[in-house]
């Protein structure tokens, strides 16, 4: 193990989500989840505790999680060759149709403060701030400094994990798991229309919609409606 991979080890078991959420990610929706990130500075005496807290603000926003296939993944960009061979691994293993959820994330960090008092005593404070609002979607995370986006990584994989289950019960009871004869979920199809719908009014780029037809393979089949919208 290298120096990097040893202070990302480390980093990781620093990491104590101190507050999750109430609520799990929205299945059929955008969850927006306000997070105080707390850490004692970099330059603090390890030795003790500091008396000095780093509070970092922002929201994680958490796309409608989405239905796709090994073979779609296989056809996503940005992926190394490492993990293309996983994708081919999958296909052999389940097939090309075995459905999954991908989940989309971005952050957005607000501020950054430095507080006069120690780490126990500010997350108290936060505490005591997020209950009296009655916030069911604000989070208290602790991590190191200088690797403290290591912490937020960990926060959004523990909401993934936890909200997943629920998310495919969901998905099920709708019948959006259901794969048709060419392998597309049924909310793959319904994406498609949604998109085709934005395009038409001008409030989609047609280029996502053509990726999005050529990442499940089908878009000889939506060949002449998706021409004909540039057709006057």
């Amino acid at each position: 193990m290298d120096i990097d991979n040893a202070k990302i080890k480390e980093a990781v078991e620093c990491t104590k989500i101190l507050r999750l959420p109430k609520n799990n990610l929205l299945t059929f929706g955008t969850t927006n989840i306000y997070y105080y990130l707390v850490t004692e500075p970099v330059y603090a005496d390890t030795k003790q505790t500091s008396s000095e807290t780093v509070v970092r603000e922002g929201r994680v926003i958490a796309e409608k999680p989405k239905i796709v296939t090994p073979y779609y993944l296989n056809n996503i960009e940005g992926f190394s060759v490492n993990a293309r061979r996983y994708f081919d691994q999958l296909i052999k293993a389940y097939g090309h149709s075995i459905p999954g959820l991908l989940y989309s994330y971005r952050n957005e960090p607000k501020e950054m403060n430095i507080v006069s008092d120690n780490l126990l005593a500010v997350v108290a404070k936060l505490n005591d701030e997020i209950n009296k609002k009655g916030d069911p979607l604000t989070a208290i995370i602790k991590g190191m400094d200088e690797m403290w986006d290591i912490a937020l990584i960990k926060f959004i994989l523990e909401m993934t994990q936890r909200s997943v289950g629920g998310n495919i019960r969901q998905l099920d009871a709708r019948g959006l798991l259901s794969m048709d004869d060419k392998g597309i979920p049924a909310d793959a199809r319904a994406k498609i229309e949604e998109l085709f719908g934005l395009v038409t009014r001008g409030e989609a780029d047609p280029r996502v919609l053509k990726e999005e037809l050529d990442r499940w393979n089908i878009f000889s089949e939506y060949e002449d409606r998706f021409l004909n919208l540039f057709r006057k």
